[in-house]
Formats: C-alpha cells, structure tokens, sequence
C-alpha cells in the first residue's frame, strides 16, 4: 500500500528511528545491486562465486579473481548520495537509534554517519582481514600490493590467506554486530527499511523484531518484498528523492513525499 497521509501523521511523532539499508540505497551513487535486473550476480551468476567462503579458501584462482575485481570495484570511486546525507541529518537532530546497513561501501561514514550509530551487519570493503591470525590493515594498502603485482596478497605477518573484511556466503555473522542489530530493531518506535529486498536472513527478520515490539514499519524498495503486507507503508519510489521528503517528514521540515 501506499499511505503518505499515514506518514504524514506519524513521522513527526517517531523519537526513535531504527533504519535498514541496502544496496539499493547506493546505485545512486554508481553502485550496482547484486540481485536486481541490473545486479552483478544476475549479469555474472560466476561472479557470486568470489563471495562464497567455501570456494575463495579452497581456489587460489577464485582469489586472484577476487583481488583483481577488488581493484576495480566502483565503490573507489563512489560518492555518498542524497539519501546518505538525509539518513545523517536525521542522527544530527537525535531521532536515530541506530542505522543497519547490509551494505559494505562505507558510504554512510563518508555522508556523515558516526561509527557509534553505523552497524554494519556484512562487514566492510574498506579493510582486508587475515583468515588465519585475524589482522585488519586497511583496503588501500592490500590493493597496492595488488597493483605492484601479487596477485593474491598473503598476510604480512603470518602469510595467511587474507580477504575483504567482508562476511561472504557461507561465513558466520559477528554475533556481537548481530546482538546490536536485534536490539536496535526491538528499541525503536519506527523501523525504516530503504533499498533491500529483505530476502537475506538474518537482516530481513530485523523488521519482524521491530513490528513485533511496537514499531511501525516504512518500506522504501523499487521491488515487492516479503514483509510488504505488514508494513504501516510501502513506497516504490526512487530512494534518493523519496528518503530526503522522509526526512523532512520526520523532522517536520518538509510536505507530503510525491
């Protein structure tokens, strides 16, 4: 359904805002989704190799692959969009609890968003981490050994297989990460759910925590979704003008989103 009048009505009144992002709030930004009809995955159903565990561990070449789509990903040189900077005016004004994002671009960060109210349930593309002895070094510094000729870049300190500091199919979540999501989503008043097909488990079940404790549900995505029907509203609207009006809503700054 669709029901700006409800918004209208109820996004003054939300104290706390609890928001899920994903992919589809940065393809305004130049970075393509993996399942839409554009997605890498769906132009490239091999590519979603290089993010299963499994294979990137087992496969040297699935390695080498990795690191050399690594070193030409978008997200290098990708700007956080006007959606972005509406999700960090909101923390600004005190009505956010808390932004989940299923994403690992940083964009967030970049727009604005403190690291107090980012959790990034995936991971994060800007660090690379050691399999075997748990190193963090930072992206660049990998991808310049990449760029100087290892093909696939063993850790400095153990010679361990490193990856993106990035949960790929097959690995385990951070159970820590996971525990502050559920808790965001339980202690808020308005849930926001913005450019995610909410298919990916455990993150789509965030917006059942949520509803279930008393929150009212706003879904922002261009596809239906399995928690349409319990949603208080559904917009197919383009994310980077319809969460800026949502904002506005919410911050009693701007009319109904059209």
């Amino acid at each position: 359904m669709e029901a700006p009048e409800t918004l209208a009505e109820f996004l003054p009144g939300a104290a706390a805002i609890t928001v899920l992002t994903g992919a589809g709030i940065s393809t305004d930004s130049g970075i393509p989704d993996f399942r839409g009809p554009q997605g890498v995955w769906t132009k490239d159903p091999a590519a979603e190799a290089l993010s299963t565990i499994g294979s990137y561990v087992a496969d040297p070449d699935v390695r080498r692959r990795a690191w050399r789509a690594r070193l030409d990903d978008p997200v290098w040189k990708a700007e956080p969009n006007e959606a972005h900077a509406a999700l960090a005016e909101l923390e600004r004004a005190g009505r956010l609890r808390a932004l989940i994002t299923q994403n690992i671009d940083g964009l967030h960060q970049r727009a604005g968003s403190s690291d107090a109210k980012v959790i990034e349930i995936h991971g994060s593309v800007r660090e690379a981490v050691c399999l075997t002895c748990g190193l963090r070094t930072p992206m660049p510094e990998i991808l310049a050994r990449v760029s100087a000729g290892e093909d696939d870049p063993p850790c400095a300190d153990c010679g361990g297989v490193q990856k993106s500091a990035t949960i790929s199919f097959g690995q385990a979540l951070d159970q820590d990460v996971l525990d502050a999501a559920i808790i965001a989503s339980r202690e808020c008043d308005l849930f926001l759910a913005v450019g995610t097909s909410l298919t990916v488990q455990p993150a789509a079940g965030l917006c059942l925590e949520a509803v279930d404790h008393g929150a009212r549900l706003v879904i922002v995505n261009a596809e239906e979704t399995p928690y349409d029907g319990i949603a208080d509203a559904v917009l197919r609207r383009p994310i980077g003008e319809t969460l800026p009006r949502l904002a506005g809503l919410a911050l009693g700054a701007g009319g109904r989103p059209r």
